[in-house]
């Protein structure tokens, strides 16, 4: 059975995840008040509807308790009614509710009212940014929860010609290699132990925040 997925507010973020989950092979669900919007979204999502999902009785035709996950992604103009949509979402039955967040306080409420995960798309961006702008070696990051990213970056010549094991990456510096790209033909390595790093290679790693900005100023 596929997935399925709902996604309440379809600006530039919202739209970007619906779209993303489609590919993905998800069925999503599309929302907006805006009947315009809506009408955008109906290319790239399963269904599109048109409705105020700050009205308990609307939102309840979406069905999201039968949906695996909820995306509440309206954005910060209409910061009280992405508080009241993710409230309704946990009180229709969300299995799980995601919600966009614009600040900390913001995030705060959200996270009282019952979202499972806040994501806050423009701050998240702006530390990403700034990492790869301060490290050219930094090729791009995802976050994979609270205060935990996998970062791709190009290994720093003072690892080249030494094995995973000996440059003790863990214990030095609370990073965790779980892909090594090859600059040599472009394949893709689970590394063990005794896998050595070579010219040009691209690591994979899984790091707590900053730690692998941090280790490649020491390095």
């Amino acid at each position: 059975m596929k997935r399925q997925a709902i996604v309440i507010g379809l600006g530039q973020f919202g739209m970007a995840v619906a779209e993303a989950l489609s590919r993905r092979s998800v069925e999503v669900l599309a929302i907006d008040s805006s009947s315009t919007l809506v009408a955008n979204a109906a290319s790239i999502a399963t269904e599109a509807m048109c409705l105020d999902a700050t009205d308990e009785r609307s939102l309840a035709k979406a069905l999201p308790a039968r949906r695996d996950v909820s995306v509440c992604a309206i954005g910060e103009e209409h910061r009280d009614a992405s508080i009241m949509c993710t409230a309704l979402l946990r009180q229709l039955g969300s299995p799980r509710v995601v919600a966009r967040a614009n600040n900390d306080m913001h995030a705060r409420i959200l996270t009282m009212v019952g979202a499972h995960q806040v994501v806050n798309p423009e701050r998240d961006f702006g530390v990403r940014l700034s990492n790869q702008l301060l490290y050219e070696d930094i090729k791009g990051e995802l976050r994979l929860g609270e205060g935990v990213l996998i970062t791709e970056a190009v290994a720093p010549p003072v690892f080249i010609g030494h094995t995973l094991a000996r440059l003790q990456l863990p214990s030095r510096f609370g990073v965790t290699v779980v892909a090594v790209k090859r600059r040599s033909d472009g394949s893709v390595e689970l590394p063990g132990p005794n896998t050595t790093v070579e010219q040009g290679d691209v690591l994979v790693m899984v790091s707590k925040d900053s730690a692998v900005a941090d280790m490649l100023d020491r390095c």
